[in-house]
């Protein structure tokens, strides 16, 4: 076992490539402790070097409302009145703290999705 650290691109598409021939080892073995080193250092690479920014709070909320198959009116039951639910997802009302907290529980939206700054028309 011979593992380094992920400095280039190169080193990543080696490492990459290492995991792909160990990922069905047994655990336990040597190998499996080779392959949760491998993959701790490519999450760190990824991370640092491709990072992925968090969705538009009201577009994260429309598309777990679409995953669930909810409309409008259901949203009203967290937030209040239909109207509010309109002027939130046509962004002409911001979330205060107190929707942000209920959508997060009902909708399973981490809060620092919903947190996130956007502007309003």
């Amino acid at each position: 076992m011979n593992i380094q650290p992920i400095k280039s691109e190169s080193d990543y598409k080696r490492a990459m490539a290492r995991l792909e021939e160990i990922f069905d080892v047994s655990k336990g073995s040597e190998m499996a402790d080779e392959l949760e080193i491998l993959s701790i250092l490519v999450d760190k690479y990824e991370k640092e070097n491709f990072p992925i920014d968090l969705p538009d709070p009201i577009e994260a909320i429309k598309f777990r409302m679409e995953q669930l198959g909810m409309k409008q009116k259901d949203l009203a039951e967290v937030v209040g009145f239909t109207s509010r639910v309109s002027e939130i997802l046509n962004k002409k009302r911001k979330l205060n703290l107190e929707m942000i907290r209920k959508i997060s529980d009902k909708l399973q939206i981490p809060t620092e999705i919903l947190v996130q700054d956007y502007s309003c028309n």
